[in-house]
């Protein structure tokens, strides 16, 4: 028994090193996409469409933030768009925001399921040397209390362990799915602002 308790000890802290390089992974990957889009020259873009969208927005089919991103995809979208009727056009653009919000949400799952599991796989591991603990007290007595601290040792050290995966990624989680919310607002906006264009536009 104390044989398997041991490997599965070891296994904890295995899949908390893996856990860790994933969530280390995904966060890095996100974080690229999310800076691409909240850039502060996405914003600048952002701002200048809906100020000027009121006035002549053809002239932004060749504009551009600097490099490609959410919001110019989308707005580019929509000027292609522009020549269905009212209810064409809004179906069309509330398909590219669900779109852009499955690439927006790409991910994420995976921090929020290391983020609810790695505390439950901490304290596997606790438990795990918690057993050991008292296998060796029944076994040695009071000589083996040096093992037994050891192994309770050991065991404190997987919580804390699986808190320092759990913290970190849960946070993570939390930023880009603000990120991912303030995104999509704002291309609710842009929805609205341009269905309002091209119906002022239809009665011109």
């Amino acid at each position: 028994m104390q044989e398997y308790v041991e490997i599965g000890e070891e296994l904890i802290f295995i899949a908390m090193a893996f856990a860790s390089v994933i969530a280390l992974a995904v966060f890095a990957e996100r974080l690229i996409y999310y800076r691409k889009t909240l850039g502060k020259k996405n914003e600048d873009y952002l701002s200048e469409i809906r100020t000027s969208l009121q006035e002549e927005p053809e002239i932004h089919w060749k504009t551009d933030a600097g490099e490609e991103s959410i919001y110019t995809r989308f707005v580019q979208f929509a000027l292609k768009q522009l020549k269905l009727g009212r209810k064409g056009l809004d179906e069309s653009l509330d398909g590219q925001i669900l779109s852009e919000k499955l690439e927006l949400e790409k991910r994420l799952p995976i921090l929020n399921t290391l983020g609810n599991n790695a505390p439950f796989i901490g304290l596997l591991g606790t438990v795990l040397g918690v057993i050991k603990a008292f296998y060796g007290l029944g076994t040695l007595g009071s000589s083996g209390a040096e093992v037994v601290m050891r192994s309770i040792s050991t065991a404190l050290l997987a919580t804390a362990a699986g808190l320092a995966v759990a913290i970190p990624v849960v946070m993570a989680n939390n930023y880009f799915s603000r990120k991912s919310k303030v995104i999509l607002q704002n291309m609710e906006i842009l929805k609205k602002e341009l269905l309002s264009y091209q119906m002022n536009k239809t009665k011109v």
